[in-house]
């Protein structure tokens, strides 16, 4: 690993935690088309990554998010069970569809909740 894509790593680390501690994404919105765009990865590696980085991201905001009494831990409970599911399942489709369609679905996705979430009051 170069120093340069050190260097470029930590600051999407860095974007991406600043993002998912005060979004609630995971970082995953900054982290995979950064992962794409500025390091190369192909579509499918820079999910994988994304979801490997989110696990202590997500950790580390919990432990601040219970600290200030901001989790609501029987919600967590009922949706963790069904995400979880489907995120077992889903990382098996991941491996079946090209990097193109991932990539479109991504960018589907990002602009539907973010249109909506602009036009919220």
């Amino acid at each position: 690993m170069t120093a340069t894509t050190i260097l470029t790593a930590i600051l999407i680390g860095v974007l991406s935690g600043v993002v998912a501690a005060l979004c609630g994404v995971g970082g995953g919105v900054v982290m995979v088309p950064a992962f794409v765009t500025l390091l190369g990865l192909p579509q499918k590696q820079a999910v994988a990554t994304s979801l490997a980085i989110i696990i202590p991201t997500a950790l580390t905001a919990t432990i601040q998010n219970t600290r200030a009494g901001l989790v609501d831990w029987k919600l967590v409970a009922v949706t963790m069970v069904s995400s979880s599911v489907l995120a077992y399942f889903g990382a098996g489709w991941l491996k079946s569809m090209s990097n193109d369609s991932l990539s479109k679905i991504f960018g589907v996705v990002l602009i539907v909740f973010g249109v909506r979430m602009l036009l919220q009051k």
